[in-house]
């Protein structure tokens, strides 16, 4: 898959400005960023539901307009809500939509991959949100697809449904398929990404994956929590480094501005040891996914524009989904 150049405006409102990336087969590739950041644009852009207004982008080779017809028979798309015949039933949707492939998964297997047999025969009408995700889940892979569009695959889902569409991602990439996974969930995509591209305001601010993105933003601190309210001037003193270099970020989450080593870490856990407080979490020259987003990208658009657009985007996709 490939991304060049790629620009999509909507009147006024550039939602994607000259973005670039490239994603291999069998890799999971997240694509996050704030509401309004493009990411919609761009995704509807390769499932070929978007025409751009410059620059290419590639699917298993194909392109997306052009080649539309072959394409939707290689990939699947799972949408965030919407799109169901309330007054159907799970098995039933997956016996249909098997109905459109000449080669698909088996229903029942599916059903039972997605966690679905207590519901089998439940109105869509009637499940929970958590189940109608996993359901979607389940439509989207009824016709063993190359490619296949996550967004936001566990909104509304209980722990252990979580879990078990983790399990599916990693075997659908164990398996060889390619995964675009749009998430709002900064450790859902720590867990499963290979690489992810962070877009803001249509461009492309962080690429790469998720251990070195961590590690790169905070190669200058290291960070620990503990019981709160510890005397970081004497931390600091002990680190022989400046009062200031240490502070309590939040109650019981501490930063220490230096550069992590061996000596320090050891300087620090004697410290704790010394006062008899015990060591919560030790991160040493890396920050969280989400410390590392909200560190690129600005304050979440309020123009609308792409909002607006994905909403009317949203119900074309719904409809056509059912033909794929």
């Amino acid at each position: 898959m490939a991304v060049d150049g790629l620009k999509k405006a909507y009147g006024a409102n550039l939602a994607v400005d000259g973005l670039t990336f490239t994603v291999e087969r069998g890799e999971v590739f997240g694509l996050l960023g704030p509401n309004g950041a493009g990411k919609t644009t761009t995704v509807e852009t390769l499932e070929g539901y978007r025409k751009p207004d410059a620059g290419t982008a590639l699917v298993l080779g194909l392109d997306p307009i052009r080649d539309h017809s072959e394409l939707t028979r290689r990939i699947g798309v799972m949408l965030q809500e919407g799109g169901l015949y309330p007054g159907i039933r799970p098995l039933e949707a997956l016996r249909l939509f098997a109905a459109y492939y000449a080669d698909h998964e088996n229903p029942e297997t599916l059903l039972d991959l997605v966690g679905l047999r207590p519901v089998a025969g439940t109105l869509v009408r009637r499940l929970s949100g958590g189940q109608k995700q996993r359901l979607s889940l389940a439509l989207a892979l009824v016709g063993k697809p190359e490619v296949v569009f996550l967004d936001e695959p566990t909104a509304g889902m209980d722990p252990h449904a979580r879990l078990t569409t983790w399990e599916v991602v990693v075997g659908l990439k164990e398996r060889g398929s390619t995964v675009i996974l749009t998430t709002h969930a900064m450790d859902e995509a720590e867990r499963l990404c290979d690489r992810v591209a962070i877009i803001d305001g249509g461009h492309l601010v962080a690429l790469g994956t998720p251990g070195d993105l961590t590690r790169s933003a905070g190669g200058g601190e290291t960070r620990f929590t503990a019981a709160p309210g510890l005397d970081t001037a004497d931390l600091a003193g002990t680190l022989l480094l400046a009062p200031a270099a240490v502070i309590e970020s939040k109650p019981g989450e501490y930063v220490v501005h230096a550069a992590p080593s061996p000596e320090l870490v050891a300087a620090l856990t004697a410290w704790l040891r010394d006062h008899g407080v015990a060591l919560g979490d030790l991160r040493a020259g890396r920050r969280t996914l989400e410390e590392v987003f909200l560190r690129v990208t600005s304050e979440p658009s309020t123009a609308g524009g792409e909002e607006e657009e994905a909403t009317v985007a949203g119900g074309r996709r719904r409809r056509r989904s059912r033909s794929a």
